[in-house]
């Protein structure tokens, strides 16, 4: 601590009851109080405070958990779309099922051969859910929506040929709350070396998707 000045230090030392009554009266009616009294004014109370302060609950999620895949698309439903295939489905291994869940079902029946994937995919919010299908449904351009499916849908069929050999693949992307149900649908023909046609694929996914989306929301129940 510095020390103090000689002179205040020897009147201290010399006239220690008059330093403390001057003290004492610049505390109670001394120009200290009245800057005290100010501030006290001018200070907001804790109450106040408190009942403006935002809350920092987090919105409930609709969905806090994938259902299982295999069991959301009918079985006549996947013996429609992929003729000669196991109904029950292969699940497909995740590093977190509770967030990602995928069901595949896929078989060569003669020279046709068709693949089908049912994902589901959720996230910790529905804004969360809303960026994830503008980013997905921007890489997928070509596309169109689809009318009352989830609270978004949307839809594109693509070619590709290699070696000749035609396939034709349908991806139905929905959006459901926090949850995202991605349809991938696709089809070739070995011996004509051509693929299904754009119709029969895109309806095929839509239809997948529909069903999905439908056990979606039972599964929140």
């Amino acid at each position: 601590m510095r020390s103090l000045p000689l002179p205040l230090t020897l009147t201290a030392r010399l006239s220690p009851v008059a330093v403390l009554a001057c003290a004492g009266w610049a505390l109670t009616s001394g120009p200290l109080t009245s800057s005290q009294d100010a501030a006290a004014k001018d200070t907001p109370k804790t109450q106040s405070r408190s009942s403006t302060a935002p809350s920092t609950t987090a919105a409930p999620k609709t969905f806090a958990a994938a259902p299982a895949p295999c069991t959301s698309v009918a079985t006549k439903t996947v013996s429609s779309l992929v003729p000669g295939a196991r109904t029950a489905g292969k699940e497909i291994p995740s590093t977190d099922p509770t967030l990602r869940r995928t069901c595949s079902w896929n078989a060569l029946k003669g020279y046709e051969y068709r693949w089908l994937d049912v994902s589901f995919e959720l996230t910790d919010s529905d804004d969360a859910a809303r960026s994830s299908y503008k980013a997905r449904t921007g890489e997928r351009s070509g596309g169109g929506a689809v009318p009352g499916l989830g609270d978004e849908g949307y839809s594109v069929v693509n070619l590709t040929t290699e070696d000749k050999q035609q396939t034709r693949e349908g991806v139905v992307i929905a959006r459901v709350s926090n949850a995202l149900v991605v349809i991938t649908y696709n089809g070739s023909d070995f011996e004509t070396k051509k693929a299904p046609s754009t119709d029969e694929i895109n309806k095929g996914a839509i239809k997948a998707a529909k069903e999905a989306v439908a056990a979606l929301k039972a599964s929140a129940n």
